[in-house]
């Protein structure tokens, strides 16, 4: 499991989302800017924590949603368990894991990337975050979640890393509805955990074929060649306190 030791707030994430939570009809569709470019991504890293997915600046930009203003996306990473049969999704909702969880991270186009200032904004970010489930009696789907895992074997290293294109991010939730979201004001799940984001999670999960999702958890390590797989990387569910 992840550090607790910097993550003492009183709005952190991840959370137990409830659907008995009364509807907002205020919130809004989105406008996702270059999310069907296949050729924003730019690399594809073993952080030791995890796998994390650069995009080339200022290329995507999330608008609408009832967020506050325009958001430059900067990165996406996953959150997974041990196998597709164990849970790996840092939220829940009414008390279900999925196996794993993408968050589309994007700050504040107005910082123009100066992190200190967004991690003042208490909406300086805004996370998006996808379940994943297993698509069972598949093999090898969705294709863009093929190709995806085939860098897997580059970066089996923390600190490897590889070029990546040919794939879009409109490609990797295609068949999601992003009109149906929930909604709250959370942390980083990482530390130092802070208060800075604008957190949707999407009620609809993407569909991956379970010998995709096993591949995560298989074939990344938390160090050299010598190190353990990558497994659990996922924060424990917080309190919700009022929210």
């Amino acid at each position: 499991m992840l550090s607790e030791n910097f993550c003492s707030g009183t709005r952190q994430s991840p959370i137990d989302i409830s659907t008995s939570v009364e509807i907002d009809h205020s919130l809004g569709a989105f406008n996702f800017i270059g999310f069907d470019d296949r050729t924003a991504m730019s690399e594809i890293k073993n952080t030791g924590k995890t796998v994390q997915v650069e995009f080339k600046p200022w290329r995507l930009n999330v608008r609408g949603g009832s967020l506050p203003t325009d958001y430059d996306t900067l990165q996406f990473h996953l959150h997974w368990g041990n196998l597709s049969s164990v849970p790996g999704s840092e939220h829940a909702v009414d008390g279900l894991h999925y196996p794993m969880e993408m968050h589309i991270v994007n700050a504040k186009s107005i910082y123009n990337g100066n992190t200190t200032e967004i991690m003042r904004d208490s909406e300086g970010l805004a996370a998006l975050g996808f379940f994943i489930e297993v698509d069972y009696g598949s093999e090898d789907q969705p294709a863009s979640w093929r190709s995806l895992t085939s860098y897997l074997a580059s970066i089996t290293e923390k600190g490897q890393h590889a070029d990546i294109s040919g794939i879009s991010v409109a490609d990797l939730i295609s068949g999601v509805d992003t009109t149906s979201y929930y909604r709250y004001l959370g942390s980083l799940t990482t530390p130092d955990c802070n208060e800075a984001v604008v957190w949707t999670v999407f009620k609809e999960p993407i569909k991956v074929s379970e010998n995709l999702i096993d591949l995560f958890s298989t074939t990344v390590r938390i160090g050299d060649s010598s190190s353990p797989f990558i497994t659990h990387n996922y924060r424990n569910l917080q309190p919700l306190n009022g929210r």
